[in-house]
């Protein structure tokens, strides 16, 4: 007579609960654009617009090769292990910062900088505003911008009220 085949170890495994991993974790995506901009305060003299912003006041223009980092806080999903799925924070960026500001002119080109001087630390301050309705309340950690190598801003989100 004829054994019964055994069943393989995938089936006679019980099934286990997932086990959560318990803890704030910090997730960052880094993506890249170029722009052009004008540091200019148009309620200002021409000369005060000089001496204050020098070479960065070119009429003409000036461009950078940006890198954006966004950062988000929390707990990992119990089901998936993620914080937020990165394709999906990828896509968000892409709609919301490098469609409008990528090969750009800042100053004329992006509706959302309209009358902002785009220095970095206007643009940090304007790219966490522009994300931050579109994530779950209180994961946006942190927008840091890298003009050169060497410079760049990070904003943390408004001060809390006095």
């Amino acid at each position: 007579m004829a054994q019964p085949a055994l069943p393989s170890p995938r089936t006679r495994r019980a099934k286990t609960a997932v086990r959560p991993q318990r803890g704030v974790v910090f997730v960052t995506r880094e993506v890249h654009f170029n722009a052009a901009h004008r540091l200019h305060n148009p309620t200002r003299t021409a000369a005060w617009n000089e001496e204050t912003f020098g070479l960065c006041n070119n009429p003409r223009w000036h461009g950078h090769n940006y890198v954006l980092q966004v950062t988000l806080a929390g707990e990992p999903d119990p089901e998936t292990g993620y914080l937020m799925d990165l394709g999906e924070l990828k896509k968000l960026l892409e709609e919301q910062i490098l469609t409008p500001c990528d090969h750009r002119n800042l100053n004329e080109e992006v509706p959302f900088l309209r009358d902002i001087i785009p220095t970095t630390e206007n643009l940090v301050i304007a790219f966490w505003n522009r994300l931050e309705p579109h994530l779950p309340a209180g994961r946006l950690h942190c927008v840091r911008l890298y003009e050169t190598p060497r410079n760049f801003a990070e904003y943390r989100g408004p001060s809390p009220a006095p």
